[in-house]
């Protein structure tokens, strides 16, 4: 189950970020708008578009959290195995982003005494 919500995620996250899926929805919009006319500019003609973008943006916030909780952790795993290679790093800076935000705190003011 997991799995396949990462790739859907993936695919969709890539899809909603192309300029053409930017396009094609203020398309959407301005055909919703030009048949306001045809529907006296009704209740349900504002429902119509109110409940599609409701439920777009809820759907889109999970899947963007999850490309980001996804892109973060690779990132720290890159600038870890970093720290990891350079003889004169500070091995302690390795999984920081785990530590509470008072800990990461001290370490940085102690980081900045240091330097």
């Amino acid at each position: 189950m997991e799995e396949l919500f990462e790739t859907a995620a993936t695919r969709i996250s890539r899809a909603m970020g192309r300029p053409m899926t930017f396009v094609v929805c203020c398309l959407l919009v301005l055909i919703w708008a030009a048949t306001g006319p045809i529907f006296h500019f009704s209740d349900t003609w504002q429902l119509v578009i109110n409940t599609g973008t409701t439920i777009i943006t809820f759907l889109m916030v999970f899947l963007i959290q999850n490309s980001q909780n996804r892109e973060g952790e690779a990132l720290q795993a890159k600038l870890d195995e970093l720290i990891r290679a350079l003889e004169t790093a500070e091995n302690r800076f390795i999984g920081l982003e785990q530590r509470t935000e008072r800990e990461i705190g001290e370490m940085r003011a102690e980081h900045e005494a240091e330097s």
